[in-house]
């Protein structure tokens, strides 16, 4: 199969640059995954879309302000690091700027000394792999020092940095939100409950990786960049309840659905466990943990566009995609949302 069948072109002006001032306002694009039938909303209407018993899986990974500026010990350059995955032991995989200037053996200082970090590997991809130094608990240093590390594609400041966050985030070690996440509020989840609807959470700690653009010409040739997850016994039994009583369990995001996913594959039932998953999920693939997506409108021939074809169909979405546009919906992080159900009751 073709990177280039899912491709499309997207006005710049409907790449969403800001949240919108109310969360749960977004527009919602609701389309039968069966069927490819489309209805338009707004995000509160999602309510209205679960029965009593169904299930909703909320990703409750917190981003950490990743992007650290610094300057190196040996001949005083600027550094700027972006921490990616916690290897373990206060190592961590990064990338750098300028990387030219960061070889084995290089400190980097930041926030006058108060961490600093010492290249160990310079990794295959062009990053780095950092051993911190520092007092204290890492985290908290990390708060004090770095910024939030928004996508690419956001060129605007985002003043208020609670914004790239969900409101159930709990877990740090994120480089980047779950974005479909984004658009519930406090309210909204209290009428879920209240509809009988249950909540549960999984972690997955979204990597940077997730906008490293698919390079190849074919799907079956990318590799994917893998992700710490994690479910507990909680999550488990009331999800393995619900499939048992027929009821619809909903991911919220693609990290969600590449958790829950990757966890039934290798176990045949939702289990209590942790991992890394580089599960790559593309049309042909067959589901067996979810009959329900929110899921934000993705990047041209993106790996999270090939997921979303999987779950309905390549023409289904690149028709749902089509509309979007034409009703000028808003893309990617700070935009609206979809939900695709096999087969829709209002």
């Amino acid at each position: 199969m073709k990177v280039k069948d899912f491709d499309f072109d997207l006005p710049e002006e409907l790449i969403a640059q800001t949240p919108l001032e109310e969360r749960d306002t977004s527009k919602l694009l609701m389309l039968d995954a069966n069927n490819g039938s489309i209805q338009h909303e707004t995000f509160q209407h999602i309510v209205s879309l679960f029965e009593p018993g169904d299930c909703l899986v909320l990703n409750d990974t917190k981003v950490i302000p990743a992007r650290v500026f610094g300057t190196k010990e040996q001949g005083g350059a600027n550094i700027e690091c972006l921490l990616l995955k916690d290897e373990g032991n206060d190592t961590w995989e990064a990338l750098v700027k300028p990387a030219k200037r960061v070889k084995v053996g290089t400190t980097i200082s930041f926030g006058d000394g108060r961490l600093k970090a010492s290249c160990t590997e310079i990794l295959a991809h062009g990053g780095r792999k950092l051993s911190f130094s520092y007092e204290g608990v890492f985290l908290e240093v990390l708060e004090s020092l770095g910024e939030m590390p928004l996508p690419p594609y956001i060129t605007e400041r985002l003043d208020e940095q609670d914004r790239y966050q969900t409101v159930f985030a709990k877990r740090s070690g994120a480089a980047a939100a779950p974005t479909a996440g984004l658009h519930f509020t406090e309210q909204l989840l209290g009428e879920l409950k209240d509809r009988g609807v249950n909540i549960c959470y999984i972690t997955l700690h979204v990597g940077l990786g997730t906008f490293r653009p698919v390079s190849v010409d074919t799907i079956e040739e990318h590799d994917m960049h893998a992700e710490f997850y994690e479910m507990n016994d909680a999550t488990a039994t009331v999800l393995n309840e619900a499939k048992s009583a027929g009821r619809s369990i909903v991911a919220c995001g693609t990290t969600s659905a590449r958790t829950l996913e990757t966890i039934v594959n290798e176990h045949e039932a939702f289990t209590a466990c942790s991992g890394w998953t580089d599960i790559f999920i593309f049309p042909g693939y067959e589901w067996k943990a979810i009959n329900g997506l929110i899921t934000n409108f993705h990047l041209p021939k993106s790996t999270l566009m090939m997921l979303v074809s999987a779950f309905s169909s390549r023409e289904h979405i690149m028709n749902a995609y089509k509309e979007a546009i034409a009703k000028r919906y808003r893309f990617f992080s700070f935009g609206d949302a979809m939900f695709m159900k096999k087969g829709i009751n209002n």
